[in-house]
């Protein structure tokens, strides 16, 4: 579903860098996908789960925010994945959080806010005050947001070897994850990740660099 944040009070936002796009090298790439009706592109990515799975069991942590976490970690490592498009100019993010789409006990769910930490253990802690307040409230919206976070949703339910994530609008500029039911492959636990990036932005080189970096984040024990 798509989220709409307000700009003006993001615009304020001290930890905004803006680009400027003159000396930009991706001009004109930027000024080719910025008016698309669509500019999003997807790519669904093939991630070995087996070990952050073994570690999570191990650490009795919860699977999900610990694959999170080193989902996180390899998205704040590449640049163009904490840039957004307001007001037709760019502008980079220090930090980007993950509002993820968390599940309540009737099947409903509320859009998240989680700040992203380095430290695992104080973002274990953020995802938890999350996951409290949306399980006891009926609020779609989280009390604090912005453009500065990914949008993701886990899919525990099924496996997928593509998807579409939507989008409000050619302005939308947050790149969106989605994470697929865990599916063995001999040995392997593998996990399904489906990624769309708005093209003004993110290019298939960048998306492979955060895979890159997330698997290896992933391989840790």
């Amino acid at each position: 579903m798509p989220r709409t944040y307000g700009v003006k009070k993001i615009r304020k936002n001290k930890k905004l860098k803006k680009i400027d796009l003159n000396s930009w090298i991706r001009k004109q790439h930027f000024n080719h996908f910025k008016d698309f009706a669509d500019p999003y592109f997807s790519a669904t990515i093939s991630f070995d789960v087996t070990s952050v799975y073994k570690r999570s069991k191990d650490n009795k942590q919860g699977f999900f925010v610990t694959y999170l976490h080193d989902c996180m970690k390899a998205i704040n490592a590449v640049d163009n994945f904490k840039y957004r498009i307001i007001d037709n100019e760019i502008f980079e993010y220090d930090v980007i959080n993950a509002s993820a789409t968390l599940l309540r006990a009737d099947n409903t769910f509320g859009f998240s806010f989680i700040h992203y930490t380095e430290n695992f253990e104080d973002f274990n802690t953020n995802f938890e005050n999350e996951k409290h307040r949306i399980s006891t409230s009926t609020e779609l919206y989280p009390p604090v947001n912005g453009l500065d976070c990914i949008h993701c949703s886990a899919l525990p339910w099924f496996s997928f070897t593509s998807q579409k994530e939507p989008f409000s609008g050619a302005k939308d500029s947050v790149p969106k994850f989605a994470y697929s039911k865990t599916y063995k492959d001999g040995e392997r636990l593998l996990m399904n990740v489906g990624i769309s990036a708005n093209h003004a932005l993110i290019d298939g080189y960048h998306i492979g660099r955060f895979a890159e970096i997330f698997q290896e984040n992933l391989n840790r024990p």
